[in-house]
């Protein structure tokens, strides 16, 4: 197996196609990358930038490059020694415009006689033998269905649809509604037919956009309904949307794959297996989430994940525990109590599982009635017991999901905790327990499935969102609660990530992260000026009204770790973040008063000479500290054990908020005639701080060490440092190459800086590959005089 040394992500799309990224491909061999990473390359939905709505397995976009586009990829990669990643997603494939898909389109036409039926996860019984599509709107419906088979409510399904309309095509006509286009199944149409009757002919059903929550009865990518599910599982299924995944390897296009929402799976271990058969065990890496202290299976054909777990660590080895007190006193004099994260995520995550989600709990539900758990003196309210037990579950469950038999700890936990908090449903979880803890029984592994969605969408998609002491804590795959790490813990995760996930991914921005990489080290430098970050927050909330400062701290800690940054960004961030947050404002229920407010907040820092002049002389202060932090922390993930990832255009500052905005075009131009200046180490200035050329600098050395020495990165030995300023470094050894690291550079500044303070280096000569500087006593004050930073090669023994 071939493993990269290092990545660079590139956001393929019809504006940065295939053909562009093999133009720039030279530009990355120079910056010192290894391997070249692509986002998802499979036909996908017209206008799609992400590629993740995939809607056809057997060929590349056209809009991305093509066959074409990838096979000029591969050849200039093995022109200049290069690898090739592809992101890729076997979990779902995009519906949103059904003719896209020709696999959805046939089963809408045929139903259940449709070759393609069994490639989707489709209770058709709970349909009575069709499938619900939620698209009518509340204004196009009349007399909906009270309640569905199982008991529960199912309104919007069956009630007379406005707007229907039929038109006449060469297969045999289709059915309009507004701008959607669906296939009629042959023999249920005939000229002079009503829509609506015809409608009733078909093989699906559209129904009000609301019976998403309760009544659908196919399985999505978590609440996106225009995303169905795929059974993988299904040999026939994975072989055929493994075609063209097949062909790459075939033909040697590629050597490596990124496998998007593992956990999504029926059987995660499985399809890694399978996916090796096909690949012929090629490098691959699982978008897995890990809670803390979770491992992900080592028995896995994979490499590992792709660095959220990395991530989360290097964030907290930076943070100063010392803040973490004044913050949470600041964070409850803003919400007016005590905030309990464990409480949050229970409650939010609960509250999902009983709406978005909830046609996922029901469909669990069925699936434990068919086996004879739900039963008692009536359907419905068996039925409702069950549906509470498991949704009380699934918001008790303490990581994303199990893989049993492996992860029984996990649910034994869930049970646990549920009945403490429910021990009314004390009877239900004792019907339960067998069934969810058998690894073979339907409902435990569609269980196992959802777990995941809803801790996604009620922790990463809204708590994220709600909890806000210090947000550069609020990251996918970290845990907010806890707020710092210890260097002697961090050398300890670090020892065991080399011992067993080598060649894991390691990361610091990625197209899903909230904020980017050099926002998150801005915003961690409150941490050591805890007070400072108060008397800004709250001379702000005194010029400017706000319905809810909490929130306004949250955007706040936003527009000071991205400034400067336009309005239209900011203002673009607070509306997704408010809406995500869900608590005052939601997508589907607009609260205008609520969003006018955050909004008015946003355009004041902009409009407001007393906001600007509160806001600003902040930033300066925290603007040095924070690219001391953005360094360390850039070095830490460039050379820990792992695979570093460049997400694109992150080796200048990074300082993108959540998606779309880290997904904007990348100036490469820019980087590519700012690297070819970079002859000598740049002076670390100001200037050169808000350009970013340090950075590139530090990018580019360390990445082509890595490559060139290889030797250099075997193992991993902690530097330890004695002196006065000792707990502001993190240094280790791997193997050659020596890592120095500054933390909490307000502290250090403020303690009169290193004093004497040195690394216990091994014998030799020690050259910092960064400034040039020479050691052999470990002096950092000398050896950090130029920058935060340095990475050591012993040049004499």
């Amino acid at each position: 197996m071939r493993v990269p040394v290092s990545t660079y992500r590139l956001q393929i799309t019809r504006d940065f196609d295939l053909f562009e990224a093999a133009r720039r491909l030279p530009y990355l061999h120079d910056l010192g990358v290894d391997w070249v990473y692509l986002s998802p390359l499979l036909a996908a939905e017209p206008g799609s930038d992400h590629g993740y709505d995939v809607v056809a397995f057997d060929r590349i976009d056209p809009d991305r490059g093509g066959a074409e586009g990838l096979a000029a990829v591969s050849r200039e990669a093995r022109r200049l020694g290069m690898g090739v990643l592809v992101d890729i997603v076997p979990n779902h494939v995009g519906v949103a415009t059904p003719a896209e898909d020709l696999w959805w389109w046939d089963v809408l036409r045929l139903g259940r006689d449709s070759e393609h039926a069994t490639a989707f996860d489709i209770d058709w019984a709970a349909g009575e033998g069709r499938i619900r599509i939620p698209v009518v709107g509340d204004d196009d419906q009349s007399a909906p269905g009270e309640s569905g088979p199982d008991g529960g409510a199912d309104g919007g399904v069956g009630g007379v649809i406005t707007n229907l309309r039929l038109v006449d095509t060469p297969e045999g006509g289709e059915l309009l509604y507004h701008d959607h286009h669906y296939p009629l199944a042959p023999g249920t149409w005939e000229p002079g037919d009503d829509p609506d009757v015809v409608h009733e002919r078909q093989h699906y059903e559209l129904v009000n956009w609301h019976v998403a929550d309760e009544g659908l009865n196919y399985r999505r990518f978590f609440a996106v309904n225009t995303l169905a599910a795929v059974r993988v599982e299904d040999p026939e299924v994975f072989a055929e949307t493994h075609i063209e995944i097949r062909r790459w390897f075939d033909e040697e296009l590629v050597d490596g794959l990124r496998v998007d929402h593992p956990d999504g799976l029926r059987d995660p271990r499985r399809y890694l297996d399978d996916l090796a058969a096909l690949t012929g065990g090629a490098y691959v890496l699982v978008e897995k989430i890990l809670e803390t202290g979770e491992e992900l299976p080592r028995d896995w054909a994979t490499a590992g994940t792709t660095g959220y777990d990395a991530l989360a660590l290097v964030d907290r080895v930076l943070t100063d525990p010392a803040g973490q007190a004044p913050l949470d006193e600041l964070e409850t004099r803003l919400r007016g109590a005590p905030v309990e994260w464990s409480t949050m995520t229970h409650d939010l995550k609960r509250q999902v599982a009983d709406t978005i989600l909830h046609s996922e709990v029901r469909r669990i539900t069925r699936e434990a009635r068919r086996l004879g758990v739900v039963h008692g003196a009536g359907p419905a309210g068996a039925f409702g017991r069950v549906e509470d037990a498991v949704a009380e579950l699934l918001a008790s469950f303490p990581v994303y999901r199990s893989y049993l038999p492996e992860g029984r700890e996990h649910l034994d936990e869930a049970f646990a905790r549920a009945r403490i908090r429910r021990p009314d449903l004390e009877a239900t979880y004792d019907l339960l327990l067998p069934v969810l803890s058998d690894p073979w029984t339907p409902p435990a592994r569609r269980f196992q499935q959802t777990s995941g969605m809803v801790m996604a969408k009620g922790v990463e998609d809204c708590a994220f969102y709600r909890w806000s002491r210090l947000t550069s804590l609020n990251e996918v795959g970290g845990d907010p609660s806890l707020y710092s790490l210890a260097v002697p813990d961090f050398h300890e995760a670090m020892a065991a990530r080399q011992q067993h996930w080598p060649h894991a991914m390691t990361t610091l921005s990625t197209h899903d992260t909230k904020r980017g990489e050099d926002v998150r080290a801005r915003i961690g430098v409150l941490a050591e000026l805890p007070g400072d970050w108060a008397t800004t927050l709250e001379g702000v909330l005194g010029l400017v009204e706000s319905p809810d400062p909490g929130f306004a701290s949250l955007l706040l800690q936003a527009a000071i770790g991205a400034w400067p940054i336009s309005r239209e960004r900011l203002h673009a961030y607070a509306e997704k973040a408010m809406r995500e947050a869900g608590d005052h404002t939601t997508w589907t229920e607009v609260d205008e008063d609520y969003e006018s407010a955050m909004h008015g907040l946003v355009d004041s820092l902009y409009d407001d000479e007393r906001v600007r002049a509160t806001v600003e002389p902040f930033v300066r202060r925290i603007a040095g500290p924070g690219w001391s932090n953005a360094l360390s922390a850039k070095l830490l993930a460039l050379t820990m054990p792992g695979v570093p990832d460049v997400y694109q255009g992150s080796e200048l500052w990074e300082q993108s908020l959540v998606d779309p905005d880290n997904r904007r075009p990348v100036d490469l131009d820019l980087r590519t005639g700012l690297l070819d200046s970079l002859d000598a180490p740049p002076p670390l200035t100001d200037a050169l701080d808000e350009g970013g050329a340090a950075k590139l600098h530090l990018v580019r050395r360390a990445l082509t060490l890595r490559r060139d020495r290889p030797d250099l990165f075997a193992g991993y030995t902690p530097v330890p440092a004695v002196g006065p300023a000792a707990d502001h470094v993190v240094a280790f050894d791997r193997g050659g190459a020596l890592t120095v690291a500054t933390r909490m550079p307000v502290g250090l500044e403020r303690a009169g800086g290193w004093q004497g303070t040195r690394l216990e280096l091994p014998p030799g000569r020690w050259r910092d590959e960064l400034s040039g500087a020479e050691t052999t006593t470990g002096q950092l004050g000398c050896l950090l005089a130029v920058y935060p930073v340095a990475l050591l090669v012993r040049v004499q023994a």
